[in-house]
């Protein structure tokens, strides 16, 4: 397949002599080049796929990549390949190695309601801001590999004192529960390799070649996790661009990049530049505005696929205006082009900016999807459902211990469940255990302790019965127990309890076939459900729709024709980020953004918005002044000419009424 690459991205999979960084511009066929090397690896330099892993970020991408290898190569030779998440192959090594970090091999992973409970718990608090503060720099000072002993030592203020101390009983109060958060599956392992050089040779010797995908937004703990299991040899891939880099807010530490030609001097840099989804204006758009950014790796994107429409920057007087405005255009250009509704896509800055466009959308009987909704398994009826299930794999998870126990309600009073949790902080033990003390069953009357005896010998039976019998039965069975089905309707109006229970099913076929095809039990999936998303492994058939998304959601996809909104000063660049590294980091969201689009791109913005009540005049983003005049087309104040203004709002109408009407 050598002959179907260009010549960089052949000399790319050909490289294994050292540490190699393959700079891969936007659509430059970054994928391609990661499962092309799986396969030369496995045939042409012999490794077995049982010693390769190629890591990413999502599950979705792991899928993609995963997919690409088995059109490549026959299934006998691709077997034992490593294809995941940073995460999932955190939780794997932490699995094996449990015995090393003083946990059982089926501890829990809390998701980030847990988290958020046990910090909200902590700092007694119902004030939603002070408790997301928390977690997020809690999650930054994991991401950065800082421990809480460390965090103790740092603090050099009351402040950040208390942070530390906030962490460190965080810390211990997932280690009673025997649980990590997600933050843990990096950090953890990073540690238990620095701590046991035997454990990180076996883990070495393993993994002898690793691809790292989007290299430039790993951080800190992933990246030491690279170099620990890549060793001083660096036998690996990394894949990346620092010109989409956009995830410093979480922790992504473009420095990495800097760093890899620090910690390996014999490291290989390639580039590819040959763009494979836009036509050349976008191309010649999007290399002018990032060339403002100060650039760690200089490279240019060029395209063969023509020359293209100029892009379009169009000035509306307000926000409903933009939105009417991106309406009439979009169905106009479909009218004009014949094309599907899912050949388009509105990309925004923040997520409150779609609301608008979602009723424009809905007046103009315009289809859409939008990114960011509630994650199938972040359903309230998933997640209990799924504490049962958490609670069957270790019956030391407190969080799913309460929520289990509580849902449906099983005569387990909060006095009960008050007792319980004093008598488990006490002895320090887990909930589920102390219900077995003789001590604390002469806290309560016999009437209080016998739902919840009854309560704990449910999930042993179902314990011991999990290894030996298929997943999905035995999970309906567990329903039909807790009369699940009639709590919801008990609890809701029937059309949301049907709906509810609709999801409650999805999910029971959706693990009965997860333990068919796998081979695995209810306690396996359980252990590993954490890590999925709505996406990963359900089958969804593709609507025709508009897509409405984030600039951050969008990375990775592309849209035949898209309109980027909302390109004024205070919103892209966002108000928090007017300065310094915080404005090149807007810059290579609004670069992403444009590198979105294959053939067209229209960009919008304001001439005035309404905030707190108030009209206020906005100011064109910095970086449309930064677009080349010979690529675009301006309507509005951008272009300096008072004659030319925007599109009326009485002209827009009468263009979409008319379109409509053609349209029947």
């Amino acid at each position: 397949m050598l002959h179907l690459l260009n010549a960089p991205q052949r000399a790319a999979v050909c490289y294994l002599d050292g540490p190699c960084l393959v700079l891969a511009g936007a659509g430059s066929g970054k994928t391609r080049v990661i499962t092309q090397k799986i396969a030369y690896l496995i045939e042409k330099a012999g490794i077995d796929a049982r010693n390769i892993a190629a890591i990413t970020f999502t599950n979705k991408a792991a899928k993609e990549m995963a997919e690409r290898v088995g059109e490549l190569l026959p299934s006998e030779r691709s077997k034992g390949l490593t294809v995941s998440t940073f995460h999932s192959l955190g939780l794997r090594i932490l699995r094996e190695e449990a015995q090393h970090i003083g946990y059982k091999p089926k501890f829990s992973i809390l998701d980030s309601a847990d988290a958020w409970k046990i910090i909200a718990d902590q700092l007694a608090t119902t004030d939603k801001q002070a408790i997301r503060a928390a977690v997020s720099r809690i999650s930054l000072l994991k991401n950065d590999r800082v421990s809480p002993d460390q965090a103790l030592r740092m603090a050099d203020s009351e402040g950040e004192m208390q942070l530390a101390r906030l962490y460190r009983a965080y810390q211990d109060t997932l280690v009673a529960y025997q649980a990590m958060d997600f933050d843990d599956l990096i950090r953890v392992p990073a540690d238990l390799f620095e701590a046991n050089p035997e454990v990180l040779q076996k883990w070495q010797n393993r993994l002898r070649y690793l691809l790292i995908d989007e290299c430039q937004d790993t951080n800190t703990t992933q990246y030491q996790l690279v170099k620990l299991l890549t060793g001083p040899t660096g036998m690996f891939t990394a894949v990346g661009d620092d010109d989409q880099s956009i995830y410093a807010w979480r922790g992504a530490n473009m420095e990495n990049l800097k760093l890899l030609q620090q910690d390996f001097p014999k490291l290989h840099v390639i580039k590819l530049e040959q763009n494979y989804r836009s036509v050349a204006r976008i191309l010649k758009c999007a290399n002018a505005v990032i060339a403002n950014n100060p650039k760690l790796f200089e490279k240019q994107l060029w395209s063969d696929l023509g020359v293209g429409e100029p892009i379009q920057v169009v000035e509306a007087k307000n926000e409903e205006h933009e939105a009417e405005l991106v309406a009439m255009k979009l169905m106009a250009h479909k009218f004009e082009a014949g094309t599907r509704f899912a050949d388009y896509a509105v990309l925004y800055r923040s997520n409150h900016q779609a609301r608008i466009i979602e009723q424009q959308f809905r007046n103009s009987k315009i289809p859409y999807s939008i990114s960011g909704g509630q994650s199938y398994f972040d359903k309230a009826e998933i997640k209990d459902v799924l504490a049962y299930l958490r609670l069957i794999a270790n019956e030391d998870d407190d969080p799913a211990f309460i929520r289990a126990v509580t849902t449906p309600k099983r005569g387990v009073g909060n006095t009960t469940l008050e007792r319980l949790g004093a008598w488990a902080a006490q002895r320090h033990i887990s909930l589920f255990e102390a219900a077995f003390e003789e001590g604390f069953i002469h806290q309560v009357q016999p009437a209080q302790y016998t739902p919840l005896r009854q309560f704990c010998d449910f999930i042993n039976h179902m314990q011991q019965r999990a290894p030996r019998e298929a997943a999905g039965p035995l999970l309906q069975e567990l329903l039909t127990c807790i009369d699940f089905e009639a709590w919801l309707y008990e609890n809701d109006e029937p059309r949301p309890a049907e709906t509810k229970w609709k999801n409650v099913l999805d999910l029971v076929g959706w693990i009965g076939k997860k333990g068919e095809e796998d081979g695995k039990d209810l306690i396996e999936i359980s252990q590993t459900i954490a890590l999925m998303t709505l996406l990963e492994n359900r089958d969804e058939e593709e609507v025709d729709a508009v897509k409405l998304t984030t600039l951050h959601a969008s990375k990775g996809l592309e849209y035949p024709h898209v309109f980027l909104i909302g390109c004024e000063e205070e919103i892209l660049p966002h108000r928090e980020s007017m300065e310094g590294e915080k404005v090149e980091e807007e810059r290579r969201l609004m670069y992403v953004g444009i590198t979105r689009a294959q053939r067209s791109l229209t960009i919008t913005y304001c001439g005035k918005r309404r905030r707190a009540g108030e009209w206020q005049i906005c100011e064109p983003s910095r970086f449309l002044k930064e677009l080349p005049p010979d690529e675009i087309r301006v309507s509005g104040r951008l272009s300096g000419d008072k004659n030319q203004s925007a599109v009326t709002r009485q002209e827009g109408r009468a263009m979409l009424a008319g379109l409509m009407a053609k349209l029947g």
